[in-house]
């Protein structure tokens, strides 16, 4: 039980580092909570310091899903630690305890935690974000509609009830955190990727 509670304290803790602020300070950019759509992800990086700092926030967001995921097949196959460990993650992403809680969108982080859960996992819902994406050019949206089908591609590799629920959990929540980007697109007002709209 003390491993299973260090899986997750653990994965919460790495998920509440955020690389969007770290990164910031370290290459003397602004905050992103404070410039942009405040937000600190990946694509708000991308608006207020270039391609390289966003690619390093990308990449740091998917490693926290990732590798407490990763860490926790090595001590189980328990499904429902699983799902506790990938959401623990999530959350410390979304409301980070090292930065006042105020945290990303999660799109990242979600997808770090699908690989680390099931490299088909995590595969199919990247396929689905980068096809939408290519047909649609509206970044937000393709991840609306690779999360919303992530519940479906967990139900189909590693059908256990504790994971599909976590997944649902997530894709709820990440419909919530992006709800002033579903507003834009009822509105027919959300930017496209192109003109770096935000979406992370």
């Amino acid at each position: 039980m003390i491993i299973e509670i260090l899986l997750v304290l653990g994965a919460y803790l790495l998920g509440s580092i955020s690389s969007a602020i770290i990164v910031c300070k370290l290459m003397r950019l602004p905050d992103p909570r404070t410039q942009g759509s405040n937000n600190p992800g990946a694509t708000n990086v991308l608006r207020i310091g270039g391609k390289k700092a966003a690619a390093i926030t990308l990449l740091g967001d998917m490693l926290k899903g990732l590798i407490p995921m990763l860490i926790a097949h090595l001590f189980t196959d328990s499904p429902l630690i699983l799902a506790l460990t990938a959401m623990a993650a999530f959350l410390g992403h979304l409301y980070p305890l090292f930065f006042g809680f105020q945290g990303g969108k999660g799109v990242a982080t979600a997808l770090g935690v699908q690989f680390g859960l099931h490299w088909a996992v995590g595969g199919s819902v990247a396929l689905v974000w980068l096809f939408m994406a290519k047909v649609l050019n509206i970044s937000s949206l393709a991840a609306l509609v690779s999360m919303a089908l992530a519940p479906v591609f967990v139900w189909y590799f590693w059908p256990a009830p504790e994971l599909i629920a976590m997944q649902v959990v997530m894709s709820i929540i990440l419909f919530w955190r992006h709800r002033s980007n579903i507003q834009n697109l009822l509105q027919g007002g959300e930017g496209k990727i192109s003109k770096d709209q935000e979406a992370e």
